[in-house]
């Protein structure tokens, strides 16, 4: 018996929105676009008529109402996304949210309660989890292929200029949350994350080098203890003209790395095996794949956990251990110590927002 298709709906059709469009598109047995929201409705209309859609509504409240959806994706403004999906979780939706999720963690914990209260889950987009390299390396390094892990690098090194931060929400604490480490490193290290399980301390620093005209860093950097003793460095950068994303992983057995921008392939990965383990290389080019990470990856794996009734990847429980590394980073950074997992209580300022104090550069003023 063919199961009758979810109904999902688009909350927000700025550039991102197309990502969630293209991917709900990919598996149109299992999934329908059935609406989308703009408070521009101009922009929804030329939105919908591109997809194929068949109704648009100037607000989350009218959608809920008409269409009942089972799936909301929330790909508006950081500082919208608390109040959109607590509304969509009491109206009787699942949710899937952008990066980041929240401006804080209390937001992501008064998330977590409603969903619990209501019974629907909330997943956050972090597609590199998903892609067929992250996946493997996963596998082997449980299966014991690789041996210990030591040692790890990941470096988020974009470039905005100028006129990206002329989005009035870019660039501030309010609206943004963060700089380069809440809006752009986060896809990276949330895949180190992922890979090497639970961290416990971080030692950061950021700066604000080039972009003066925002309140957020434009640059930070951390050293990282995780739980299995691999010692790691984080850097997050939007000032960097020659632009990568890259991981690099040692373990005993081999080093492996990944090289890309915006999502990668086989082709982005490379293993070099230590001296007498080239079978790990032969390991990894086993089942090889052409497909690259992106949004509808990671939809297939929330499809499958929809038709099992279980919490939708990446769950609330993913997602804060990112999210408190997020904060972690910032309180380091901006108190100039390190801060152990855990330290972080509900009271404390840096839970409550990502600047808990004054940024280092406030108040400095440049020429």
């Amino acid at each position: 018996m063919t199961q009758t298709p979810y109904r999902a709906a688009i909350v927000g059709t700025g550039a991102i929105a197309a990502a969630h469009a293209q991917a709900l598109r990919a598996h149109p047995d299992r999934v329908t676009l059935a609406a989308v929201v703009d408070l521009d409705v101009d922009r929804a209309r030329t939105f919908a008529q591109a997809w194929d859609v068949p109704a648009t509504y100037p607000g989350l409240t009218e959608l809920l109402a008409a269409e009942n959806p089972d799936l909301v994706h929330l790909c508006t403004p950081p500082s919208t996304h608390t109040p959109l999906a607590v509304e969509a979780l009491r109206g009787g939706a699942h949710v899937l949210v952008e990066k980041p999720p929240t401006l804080s963690l209390a937001e992501l914990d008064e998330i977590a309660a409603v969903s619990t209260t209501t019974g629907r889950h909330v997943a956050t987009v972090f597609q590199h989890r998903f892609g067929t390299g992250a996946v493997r390396l996963r596998e082997l390094a449980a299966a014991g292929h690789l041996g210990r892990s030591l040692l790890a690098t990941c470096e988020t090194l974009w470039y905005r200029d100028d006129d990206y931060y002329a989005m009035p929400w870019r660039g501030k604490w309010a609206t943004e949350g963060g700089g380069p480490t809440m809006g752009h490193g986060i896809h990276q290290f949330d895949l180190l994350l992922s890979i090497l399980g639970p961290w416990e301390q971080v030692t950061a620093v950021a700066g604000r080098r080039a972009r003066h005209q925002v309140q957020t860093e434009d640059v930070s950097m951390a050293l990282v203890t995780f739980a299995d003793g691999t010692l790691a460095s984080v850097v997050n950068s939007v000032v960097s003209p020659r632009q990568v994303s890259a991981l690099r992983f040692d373990y005993e057995r081999a080093t492996v790395e990944l090289d890309h921008l915006y999502g990668y392939t086989d082709d982005n990965w490379t293993v070099t095996p230590a001296a007498g383990a080239d079978e790990v290389k032969t390991l990894w080019e086993a089942d090889p794949s052409t497909v690259e990470s992106s949004h509808a990856g990671q939809l297939e794996n929330l499809l499958d956990a929809l038709d099992a009734g279980t919490p939708l990847p990446v769950t609330l429980a993913d997602t804060r251990r990112t999210m408190e590394f997020v904060a972690a980073l910032y309180k380091s950074a901006f108190t100039g110590a390190p801060v152990t997992a855990g330290d972080i209580g509900p009271d404390d300022p840096f839970a409550l927002r990502m600047n808990g104090v004054p940024a280092p550069w406030e108040g400095i003023r440049t020429a």
